[in-house]
């Protein structure tokens, strides 16, 4: 079977197609660039990061000292070492303990948002009317708002609760919060009406609805709210910082910032001990990430 003469316009079409591939492969190294340099300098020893990095440090840390030298971006340590991770999990327990903090804070906030927009995403895509169609659409304006908005009332409402300076003060927010409602209900509003009405004519009850037909077809879009959930609170810094001034009660996104002023090389390791439970998340779900914001649960084809 002879090939296809290579016309100008294919010839076009897969130059351009090459320019693309090697644009997107270009950028993803961009990208990749600080999480393998955070990766291998946490793999360094304390000396040898000093070496390379000291003067950047002590230039942030002293405001009369200016940078007089070039910094030198080492990617592969001179020797292997996991002193910095050793310090971070056993020596130095405030590390892990914060943490911990940051798991305490995360999963109940990711768990019961999950359960709390199930049922909720359920009644917005079931239900019809004029009042249903109010308050989603308030839904969807509180979730435009920068959480900066919603801070001042969270913290009000926080202070008459007695909850200022606990946990709860962040947890109970945000397990209400809506940004997981309205996901969910996009996809649960893709899903035919026939199944609905076919499941209903078998005597079904919304709660055999809901378990059997709706659940399952909304996992993707589920497993995406958990990823997206899970790292917006993973990283979160101001509702620790304005509402919890016990800083023993600080997560690890909160305590990152103060690693600095010490041990260069243990921030490094935190730093990896950190991205480690999000990276893991994303490793394991992408394609459930990218089929459920793409099709939103609803049908394929």
């Amino acid at each position: 079977m002879s090939k296809k003469p290579l016309t100008p316009r294919r010839a076009l079409n897969k130059g351009i197609i090459a320019l693309m591939t090697l644009f997107a492969a270009v950028s993803a190294i961009i990208f990749l660039l600080p999480t393998f340099l955070t990766i291998s300098n946490s793999l360094m020893s304390q000396t040898e990061i000093n070496a390379n990095y000291g003067v950047v440090f002590s230039s942030l840390n002293d405001s009369k000292t200016y940078m007089s030298e070039k910094v030198n971006l080492k990617f592969i340590p001179d020797i292997v070492s996991f002193s910095q991770y050793i310090s971070a999990l056993v020596k130095t327990p405030d590390y892990l303990m914060k943490f911990w903090n940051s798991m305490i804070l995360t999963v109940p906030i990711v768990i019961f948002q999950t359960v709390v927009a199930l049922f909720a995403s359920y009644g917005f895509a079931r239900l019809t009317g004029r009042l249903k169609e109010i308050i989603f659409f308030m839904y969807i304006v509180l979730m435009l708002m920068p959480y900066q908005v919603t801070l001042v009332p969270n913290y009000l409402v926080a202070d008459k609760l007695g909850l200022l300076n606990t946990r709860w003060s962040i947890i109970l927010p945000g397990i209400f919060s809506p940004f997981a409602v309205f996901l969910l209900t996009k996809a649960m509003k893709r899903i035919p009406k026939t199944y609905y009405e076919a499941a209903m004519l078998d005597g079904a009850n919304e709660l055999q609805i809901f378990t059997g037909i709706c659940f399952p077809m909304v996992r993707s879009a589920l497993f995406s709210v958990l990823m997206l959930v899970f790292i917006d609170y993973w990283n979160m810094v101001e509702q620790p910082l304005i509402l919890m001034a016990d800083e023993t009660l600080h997560p690890l996104s909160v305590y990152l910032s103060k690693i600095n002023s010490g041990d260069t090389g243990l921030a490094f390791a935190v730093a990896v001990i950190y991205m480690t439970p999000p990276l893991l998340m994303f490793l394991y779900g992408e394609d459930y990430l990218v089929e459920g914001i793409t099709y939103s649960g609803g049908i394929k084809g």
